[in-house]
């Protein structure tokens, strides 16, 4: 006699379909039993960090605006929030050619400059322009992204690109705007004198030191970032992945950029990425003026001739006057 039971050829009878599944035992399955398939998530973004004085590498994801990105990194080394001054994409040095701004390729290093040396100068104003070009972190610092040749500024040695304007004449501005901070510069009096109190950044040696200008411009190769696909932060505070944007409308951006730094003394590439992107299927500078009212930008109060200026960019790189 054999101690195993011959093995049925037999199928099992398929379950009733209101019935759903069978377990091989064929008792029913009870309905909150019933296996479920796992809700499909997006796979989340993951980008490099580092301190730009020096530090381990970080790993850093779930973010959807500057503020949480500062979050993020001040979480991963254990610092305040508050310490990041500014970050730049794949380089440590004051750079501002790579500052990150309203963007961050899908595939760029980012590094967290930190509250350096605070100093304060006194600067006496023998001239209506200081040569100060501001633009801000997007958490409420202003800091000076370019410093004219042979201004007020440049001959001031203990001024340097890349450095937090604090206080003006011991008016705290922090969580100011950048153009608050140059239209209060551009308000003090021709030959009288003020204050500024300045914070650098947090430097390792000499090697974030940058020039005066606008920055350095190496001519190595990029070793992080394609630049193809960008995650960029939107005002409703959600994030979204974009492909780069076409070449005239790259130009016009720049183009409309450098009249935001001739007119009001600031630089903002989002700030000039929202007049572009507020100009498309505009027909004439009366249109743009009407929609830049009913937008946000209003608080600016671009005047008439700089609608007419921006104008003029925007035909021009639409078509392909201009390189």
């Amino acid at each position: 006699m054999s101690l195993f039971k011959k093995k049925s050829s037999k199928p099992a009878p398929p379950p009733r379909p209101e019935e759903g599944p069978r377990p091989p035992n064929g008792r029913k399955l009870p309905t909150d039993e019933i296996p479920q398939s796992a809700p499909v998530q997006k796979p989340q973004l993951v980008f490099h960090c580092q301190q730009a004085h020096g530090s381990p590498v970080g790993i850093i994801s779930g973010f959807s605006n500057v503020k949480e990105l500062y979050q993020k990194i001040s979480a991963c080394y254990d610092f305040p929030p508050e310490d990041i001054l500014y970050c730049t994409l794949n380089t440590h040095k004051v750079d501002m050619s790579k500052l990150l701004g309203g963007q961050i390729g899908l595939e760029d290093f980012i590094f967290a400059h930190r509250k350096g040396t605070p100093k304060e100068v006194e600067v006496i104003k023998s001239d209506e322009s200081l040569g100060l070009t501001i633009t801000d972190n997007g958490a409420g610092y202003a800091f000076i992204k370019r410093i004219k040749e042979n201004s007020i500024i440049y001959n001031l040695p203990h001024i340097q690109v890349g450095d937090h304007i604090e206080k003006l004449n011991n008016i705290n501005v922090v969580g100011r705007r950048h153009y608050e901070v140059a239209k209060m510069l551009k308000e003090i009096p021709k030959d009288s004198v003020f204050s500024i109190r300045l914070i650098e950044p947090m430097k390792s040696g000499f090697g974030n030191i940058g020039p005066k200008s606008s920055g350095a411009k190496s001519g190595k190769k990029q070793s992080y970032g394609s630049g193809k696909e960008t995650l960029r932060f939107k005002a409703n505070g959600k994030a979204s992945i974009e492909n780069e944007h076409d070449d005239r409308a790259k130009i016009g951006i720049d183009k409309i950029n450098a009249l935001l730094e001739s007119f009001m003394g600031i630089n903002d590439l989002d700030l000039a990425t929202q007049i572009w992107e507020l100009s498309v299927s505009k027909t004439n500078s009366m249109q743009l003026a009407e929609a830049i009212d009913d937008s946000e930008l209003e608080e600016f109060g671009f005047t008439d001739d700089f609608i007419i200026e921006l104008w003029g960019v925007i035909t021009d790189a639409r078509s392909g006057r201009i390189n």
